[in-house]
């Protein structure tokens, strides 16, 4: 049985507060016996206005956000699935990455959200990630202290395709960090986590944005953790940030794939 820890946030415009939210839940973490801390999507920075945000937003060198995770995490001896950052790319865009840090402070893996958030609402909210962002081109697992862990980032969710790869590579827990919208949250988000478990045979674990933003922007929270049978073992509710935990244990992941084998019955699809 491993203990991991998650947090819900409220990430704003500053990433200095940012970072020392984000470093306060790793002490707190490492002192109530968890394993791994996950963050959401967005931890060191949220903000819509990308005019005020683009000298803020570092290359990876540079990023004090990162250094000061890094450094908490090999303080305490903590594993950090850090749910991403806005990163420069030097070429005139950012990437929306994800960071994997291990207990001694190192950078274990890096993943690239894939697939960028361009909609426009029924309730008149337009988002073009693509206009700012470089999608991904790689899937991304890791050996954790969970067992392989599947890296994915918020939109992702959407596309069932990655998490059929994902489960492929056997990952026996899948990261999902976000920063969702309440309209979508509301109509999607529970049942796409709880399918993505279920789909996979592992454990879901979706750090989340909670509230009204300093940006002005509302994101729906319910930071949750489900099970390979699809039951939601820890849901942070809409409300507030905080840090909640969760016990992931191997053998149920090979408890359900032995009662459902859908990974080993899986068929390559003709096109």
């Amino acid at each position: 049985m491993t203990r991991v820890a998650v947090l819900q946030m409220r990430s704003g415009v500053g990433p200095a507060q940012n970072a020392a939210t984000i470093v306060e839940a790793v002490e707190r973490a490492a002192g109530e016996g968890a394993a791994m801390l996950f963050t959401p999507e967005m931890s060191g920075l949220l903000d819509r206005d990308r005019t005020r945000a683009g000298p803020k937003i570092m290359h990876e060198a540079n990023d004090r956000v990162l250094s000061a995770v890094r450094d908490a995490a090999a303080r305490e001896g903590l594993w950090i699935a850090l749910g991403s950052l806005a990163i420069d790319l030097g070429d005139g865009k950012w990437a929306n990455r994800s960071y994997l840090i291990d207990s001694s402070g190192n950078v274990a893996t890096r993943y690239d959200k894939m697939h960028m958030f361009d909609v426009d609402l029924a309730n008149g909210e337009s988002w073009r990630e693509s206009n700012a962002y470089r999608a991904g081109e790689e899937i991304v697992t890791a050996q954790t202290p969970l067992g392989r862990l599947g890296l994915t980032i918020c939109y992702d969710l959407r596309f069932p395709a990655l998490f059929e790869a994902l489960g492929n590579r056997q990952c026996d827990a899948i990261a999902i960090p976000a920063a969702f919208t309440v309209p979508t949250g509301e109509a999607h988000w529970h049942v796409l986590q709880r399918a993505r478990a279920i789909e996979a045979s592992a454990y879901v674990i979706a750090a989340a944005q909670v509230g009204t933003h300093e940006d002005g922007r509302r994101t729906y929270g319910h930071s949750l953790v489900a099970d390979p049978w699809g039951e939601v073992l820890l849901d942070m509710g809409g409300e507030a940030p905080g840090l909640g935990f969760a016990e992931i244990i191997a053998e149920r992941i090979a408890e359900v794939r032995r009662q459902v084998p859908s990974l080993a019955n899986r068929r390559k699809m003709p096109d």
